[in-house]
């Protein structure tokens, strides 16, 4: 298989199901050694995700938007227009194999592209994610990590928020963590287009897991 990652980037909003789907080829094409590795780049229509290990409990409103149980680790979370989620379909065979690694260097990708825009992102014991201040005792989740792994190539993976509504985080506990809110850049007074977001990821991903 060649060494390099494909980059895609979907211009317009690709529904979750579509999404996970084509996700789940191009993890048995990537173990069968018949495509490259892939960094799939997009947004979705509004929608909560369940993951492995959500509580009922955290669905606040189940009828605002629509609910998908999906395979990917974690909790609850939502996806919608201005999140920029970044789908990572690696093998990790021919990486290491060390998952616990992974998980630390996609948030390290996170936290290296938040720095770029001037945010300080940071890691929180015991909370997959990342995580900025808000001066004081307050702090919100800018960034979340949901991964699945199949014999050893990796899918799913994180969002980013730019500029999402952050309303529609009402109908749930995002990420199980009731005592904390979320927050996006433009809510921490940075605009900057979604492409620029693109080309930072790019770059840090780069620097950190290689071209």
């Amino acid at each position: 298989m060649p060494e390099t990652v494909e980059w895609k980037t979907s211009p317009a909003p690709v529904a979750y199901e579509d999404a996970v789907s084509e996700m789940e080829v191009r993890v048995a094409q990537i173990r069968a050694a018949s495509a490259t590795e892939l960094v799939w780049l997009l947004e979705h229509p509004p929608i909560y995700t369940a993951g492995a290990s959500a509580k009922e409990g955290d669905l606040l409103d189940s009828e605002v938007f629509p609910v998908h149980r999906t395979g990917r680790g974690g909790q609850y979370t939502y996806h919608g227009p201005g999140q920029r989620v970044a789908y990572t379909m690696l093998d990790l065979q021919r990486r290491g194999a060390d998952l616990h690694r992974f998980v630390r260097n996609l948030e390290q990708w996170l936290i290296d592209s938040l720095g770029e825009f001037g945010v300080t992102g940071e890691r929180r014991a015991g909370r997959v994610g990342v995580w900025v201040s808000l001066g004081g005792e307050k702090e919100a989740k800018i960034a979340a990590l949901g991964i699945r792994v199949r014999r050893w190539v990796t899918f799913h993976g994180v969002s980013l928020n730019v500029a999402p509504d952050l309303s529609h985080y009402d109908g749930i506990v995002a990420c199980g963590v009731p005592e904390h809110g979320v927050t996006s850049l433009e809510a921490l007074g940075v605009q900057v287009d979604m492409s620029e977001v693109d080309a930072v990821l790019k770059e840090k991903f780069n620097a950190l897991f290689g071209a």
